[in-house]
C-alpha cells in the first residue's frame, strides 16, 4: 500500500468512524466526568418496602428443587415492579432470599418458607447514578458490555488514524509530534506526582 492509499483509508476510517462513534464518545466523555465527581452529582436514593404474602406450598418444601422459585420471581416483577436481572438467590433452613440488581438499582427480598410472608426492599440511585454505572459496566448485562469494548476498539482507531493522517502533513507534523509528547508528559507527570 503506497502513502496516498494509507492516507485516503485513514482519512476515510478515521472520518467515518468518528461519526458513528460520535454519540458513543460523548457518552463516555460527560459520564466520564460525572464519575469523576459523583460527589456533586449524586441524589438522595429513593427506597420503596412492600410486604406480601406467597402461598406456603411454593415455599416450604422439603425438597428445595420444588420451591417456586420463578414463580415468586414472577410475582415480585408483575405486583411490586421489579426490574434488573436476578444476582442472587439463595435458600436456607428458614428463609429464601432474592437480590435483584440493574444499573443504579437493587431489590432485595426476604421470604419466610414457614409462612411465605415477605419483605421486599427497592432501592434506586436516580438518573445520574444509572448514567455513571452504564460507564462502568456495573449490572447492565452482556449486550453493553459489548458495546463498551466496540466503543473503546472505535476510539482506539479513530485516535490512531489521527495520528497516521497528521504524519501526513509535513507543515503541522512537528509541533503535532511535540505537543503529543507534551500531553504524555504532562499526564505522566500528574500521576507520578500526585
Amino acid at each position: 500500500m503506497n502513502r496516498k492509499s494509507i492516507a485516503r483509508v485513514s482519512r476515510w476510517l478515521h472520518i467515518y468512524l468518528s461519526m458513528i462513534s460520535f454519540v458513543i464518545v460523548l457518552f463516555f466523555s460527560v459520564t466520564g466526568l460525572t464519575l469523576n465527581h459523583a460527589d456533586f452529582f449524586q441524589a438522595d436514593p429513593i427506597t420503596k418496602e412492600a410486604k406480601g404474602n406467597f402461598d406456603s406450598a411454593w415455599t416450604n418444601q422439603s425438597d428445595t428443587n420444588r420451591i417456586r422459585k420463578l414463580e415468586m420471581v414472577e410475582v415480585f416483577r408483575i405486583t411490586h415492579g421489579v426490574r434488573g436481572s436476578l444476582a442472587d438467590y439463595r435458600i436456607d433452613d428458614n428463609e429464601i432470599s432474592f437480590s435483584f440488581k440493574a444499573p443504579s438499582y437493587e431489590a432485595t427480598a426476604f421470604v419466610d418458607r414457614a409462612t411465605g410472608e415477605y419483605n421486599l426492599s427497592q432501592t434506586s440511585q436516580g438518573a445520574m447514578a444509572f448514567f455513571n454505572d452504564l460507564h462502568k459496566g456495573r449490572d447492565t448485562g452482556k449486550a453493553w458490555l459489548w458495546v463498551i469494548d466496540i466503543s473503546a476498539i472505535l476510539m482506539t482507531i479513530i485516535s490512531l488514524t489521527g495520528l497516521v493522517l497528521l504524519l501526513f502533513i509535513k507543515r503541522k507534523r512537528w509541533i503535532g509530534l511535540l505537543l503529543l509528547l507534551i500531553g504524555l508528559l504532562v499526564v505522566v507527570g500528574i500521576y507520578w506526582w500526585s
